[in-house]
């Protein structure tokens, strides 16, 4: 029974052998025709999927590689199958046959394995000359490279020699043209010289009758002599007047300063202007009696110093169900500008508050109000270069200017520097930044300007002298491009940020050695909003919410810096505010101050315009110290 089943197990171990070579017989890919180099013996043609997955590989190297030096292609050579011996095609084994099935298929894995070691022979030349050829492909590169920039400079070259020929051939038309030029004046030189000679044979003629006059006159001059000793004389008492005089002038001087400043004293050290701005194309017509002017007790050609606003409310209501009456809120201040008042009309009632700057005294003059109220119209104007509506700013310059070239006949002499910052979210910025500095406020700190010094200075902003109004008009445009501004509910373009124009004043009088100084600020407020708490925000509305928490907080500060002022109080908060801060050599007892209190002539503001009246009110009630003129 064993004898009988052991040829079955030989049978199946045959069997299962030959099952394994067949299934990984057809496992290797296509088999690709490769150029043979020469000198390489040609293979045997197999079946296409016999061939090794190596020779794939290679076609795609050689398909992503860049084109090199072209190389001869190599004529492929067809490998021709070995003759079978007998000359005739092998018979197929019978099926039991399945040792001799193995034997033929060690054969053909043989014959295959041969192939596989030609075709990796043939890859690695094709890889070699692969790389000769990527080696030649640099070098040519960058030969063509260095070729192409001599060219260029080799064009160049010729360019320049083109023009520099040019020029010559030029100049060479030039020389020719002066050469005649100047053969035409030897011409004339040689006529004038004959001229001269004649003119010459006459000159001495006339100078024997000069001589004989000459004679002459040296006996007149004896007698004028005396006439002259007697001019010397009259001529010193003149200057002992002159210098008299000069000695009255500088005193009416002086005393003109003095009588100015207590004019401007009696006005008060902290005056408060209210300005109402017009009603622009679009906005409705606010009604009739919603603002009102009341006459100065001289009548109607007294300026207006007094206001009234009329203010409906219609949540409150009577018994019988009729809306209440509106009510009526009267405000006082030194000035009231009605709508239809214009620049020049403002500034003539400031002008001599911004000379007292140049006698020596700090002042400082602020625009303040609600969003959209006129008060940077007020300060820098309206667009456009319009001589009639330039703010206070180009106007209080052209005016220092003016007046200081008055005095310079009086033997006073002026310097002026400006700067302009402006102070957002607390950070100081310079407004007269160009280039890389631009919208950089972390570099600019408020500091002394130096150990035990009262004066403060601005580091990393620009200070600017300046000497005349385009020189002011530069600076001013600068700082328009510069200032941040963003959209508001009340204003479509509103400043988000306090703006400070400082002009530094230094004068002297070399013949007394007398000296002044003084600082004018023209400040420009950002509007000031009120805060709606149950309004929804998003990324863009928490950023406009920071800015008006910082602008209310700054304002705040500075109605705390005058109470305090006002009432002599030892500590004064400036350094609450950067604004205060900056600002604290103009705000105290040895400045002038006046606030223009913008407001908006429409209904639909009135709760922001009482809101500023009554903060410009608190103010004008404040009574600040003596000023003192800054001179050494």
């Amino acid at each position: 029974m064993e004898d009988a089943l052991e040829p079955e197990k030989k049978r199946t171990r045959g069997l299962g052998t030959a099952t394994k070579v067949a299934t990984s017989y057809p496992r290797a890919p296509a088999l690709t025709t490769v150029p043979q180099a020469q000198g390489q013996t040609a293979a045997p043609k197999v079946p296409k999927k016999t061939a090794p997955q190596r020779s794939t590989s290679v076609a795609t190297v050689l398909k992503n590689q860049k084109p090199g030096p072209a190389v001869p292609a190599k004529k492929p050579v067809t490998a021709a199958a070995p003759p079978k011996p007998g000359g005739k095609k092998p018979s197929k084994r019978p099926a039991w046959d399945l040792k001799g099935q193995l034997c033929d298929l060690n054969t053909e894995l043989k014959r295959c394995r041969e192939r596989t070691q030609t075709l990796d022979q043939e890859n690695q030349q094709l890889r070699d000359q692969l790389r000769e050829a990527q080696k030649q492909t640099t070098a040519l590169g960058a030969e063509r490279r260095t070729l192409e920039g001599e060219l260029d400079r080799v064009r160049a070259q010729a360019e320049q020699d083109q023009r520099e020929l040019g020029n010559l051939s030029a100049r060479v038309l030039e020389l020719e043209e002066w050469l005649g030029t100047q053969e035409g004046l030897v011409q004339g030189l040689q006529k004038e010289q004959l001229e001269l000679q004649e003119e010459r044979r006459g000159l001495v003629m006339r100078l024997e009758e000069q001589e004989r006059r000459l004679q002459a006159s040296e006996a007149a001059l004896s007698d004028s002599q005396a006439e002259v000793a007697s001019l010397l004389q009259e001529a010193a008492a003149q200057v002992a007047l002159l210098a008299e005089r000069g000695e009255r002038l500088h005193g009416l001087e002086m005393e003109r300063r003095r009588l100015h400043n207590q004019l401007q004293e009696l006005k008060g050290n902290i005056r408060v202007f209210c300005r109402i701005r017009p009603v622009l194309p679009g906005e409705p017509t606010p009604p009739p009696g919603f603002l009102l002017f009341p006459s100065g007790p001289g009548g109607p050609s007294d300026p207006p110093t007094h206001l009234s606003l009329l203010r409906s409310d219609e949540r409150r209501g009577t018994l019988s169900g009729m809306p209440a009456a509106p009510t009526r809120h009267d405000f006082s201040f030194d000035r009231v500008f009605p709508p239809g008042s214009g620049q020049d009309e403002v500034f003539e009632e400031i002008a001599m508050l911004v000379q007292s700057a140049l006698d020596g005294y700090p002042v400082c003059i602020f625009a303040y109000g609600q969003t959209g109220s006129g008060k940077t119209f007020t300060m820098e104007g309206g667009p456009g270069g319009d001589p009639q509506v330039e703010g206070l700013i180009p106007r209080a310059l052209r005016h220092l200017f003016s007046v200081a070239g008055e005095l310079s006949s009086q033997g006073w002499t002026y310097s002026f520097v400006a700067s302009y910052v402006e102070i957002y979210n607390e950070t100081v910025r310079d407004l007269l930044a160009t280039g890389t500095r631009k919208g950089h406020g972390g570099e600019c700190e408020i500091h002394r300007a130096g150990p035990g010094s009262e004066e403060l200075i601005v580091t990393n902003a620009r200070y600017v002298p300046v000497s005349c109004e385009k020189e002011v008009e530069a600076l001013l445009h600068l700082a328009r491009q510069n200032r941040a501004v963003a959209r508001t509910a009340q204003n479509e373009r509103s400043s988000r940020s306090h703006s400070v124009f400082q002009l530094q004043i230094s004068g002297e009088h070399t013949g007394r050695g007398v000296q002044c100084g003084a600082l004018l600020n023209l400040v420009d407020l950002a509007g000031s909003e009120r805060l709606d708490p149950g309004l929804a925000l998003g990324p863009g509305e928490r950023e406009r919410l920071r800015e008006t928490q910082a602008i209310n907080s700054s304002l705040s500060t500075l109605g705390l810096v005058i109470m305090a002022l006002s009432n002599k109080e030892s500590h004064v908060p400036y350094r609450n505010s950067k604004l205060t801060y900056l600002l604290q050599n103009s705000l105290g007892g040895s400045a002038k101050m006046l606030m223009f209190v913008n407001i908006s002539p429409l209904e639909e503001n009135v709760s922001e315009s009482l809101n500023s009246l009554r903060f410009a009110s608190k103010v004008n009630q404040c009574v600040i110290g003596t000023a003192q003129a800054n001179r050494k």
